[in-house]
């Protein structure tokens, strides 16, 4: 038994222990160690997140299993084109993978867009994470690569665009 939820700075704590348990399976592979400790104290940090969800800059939604948070997901207009959204992010407990909740996020940010009368979902994943697969599934398509320098390191990702 799930629910989803928006996120307030209630759940800050939830959301960084989340993102933590996942981005180290998820990324030390591929970006060794350093990058990934340097990333998350520049992206995931109670500061951070408090300030996304309290001005409004990205809405995250919270899914919740048998009164624990398990897995979000992040989004907002892209400030550039508000015809455009983007899911900022989206991450799943590792011991949850598998049981359809990323593909649940996904859909309800996408209902919540259409219900914002928009059409356009765009997201960003390093080339070499495995979740580009999945994001395939989901309809998503790449329309072009991205180079995104984050302090000394480089974010080597996929744009990926998904029509509502």
């Amino acid at each position: 038994m799930f629910l989803i939820r928006e996120a307030t700075t209630a759940d800050v704590d939830a959301i960084l222990q989340i993102a933590k348990q996942t981005w180290w399976p998820t990324y030390e592979p591929l970006l060794g160690k350093e990058q990934v400790a340097y990333m998350l104290a520049e992206l995931y940090t109670a500061d951070k997140i408090t300030k996304q969800i309290t001005e409004k800059q990205q809405t995250f939604l919270l899914l919740i299993e048998d009164n624990q948070p398990v897995a979000f997901a992040a989004y907002s207009a892209r400030p550039e084109d508000a015809e455009i959204y983007k899911l900022h992010k989206l991450y799943c407990l590792p011991v949850t993978q598998g049981k359809g909740y990323g593909k649940i996020l996904i859909n309800a940010v996408a209902d919540k867009v259409i219900a914002a009368g928009k059409h356009t979902l765009d997201l960003n994943v390093n080339r070499f994470n495995n979740a580009k697969n999945f994001y395939e599934k989901m309809g998503f398509t790449v329309i072009l690569e991205e180079n995104i320098p984050i302090g000394p390191y480089c974010m080597n990702d996929y744009v990926m665009r998904k029509e509502l």
